[in-house]
């Protein structure tokens, strides 16, 4: 883990396995409570479970993938990179129509869409970035 000037980040590889969606999940909750910041650590977490599950299940190879976190006064904002360069789905557009309620698939993205601040995705030199952005909590808002 390393600290750029401007905000604290960390960028970790992790397997190219659905054993990383519970990692990263860990490191988001991680870098949130020992910053003591003021994103929602649940959404946080969820949020990036869905990328890296994402990135994992719609990619092949054993390439590692990889997760950044950044910590911004503005809120926090996490990237999965992995080594397909072709785009998520559908991250910046609403599919037409409603995902069906008894596929276990499908929600993922639209949860992205829903819980974040913003979110996208960009091309990187070894495949793209999935990236979301949650701003902080007010203080009156957040749980005693």
């Amino acid at each position: 883990m390393h600290e750029s000037l401007t905000s604290p980040s960390w960028r970790v590889a992790l397997p190219h396995t659905t054993a990383a969606v519970p990692v990263a999940r860990a490191l988001v909750r991680t870098a949130l409570a020992e910053r003591q910041h003021a994103a929602d650590s649940d959404t946080a977490e969820l949020l990036t479970a869905e990328l890296v599950a994402n990135a994992v299940e719609h990619t092949s190879g054993s390439t590692p993938i990889e997760l950044v976190v950044e910590l911004l006064p503005t809120g926090c904002q996490v990237e999965v990179h992995d080594a397909d360069p072709a785009p998520p789905g559908d991250l910046t557009r609403p599919t037409p129509g409603a995902p069906d309620p008894w596929q276990e698939h499908g929600r993922g993205l639209l949860l992205i869409r829903a819980l974040s601040s913003s979110c996208g995705h960009r091309p990187t030199e070894s495949g793209k970035a999935v990236w979301f952005r949650l701003a902080v909590v007010p203080r009156q808002r957040r749980p005693a």
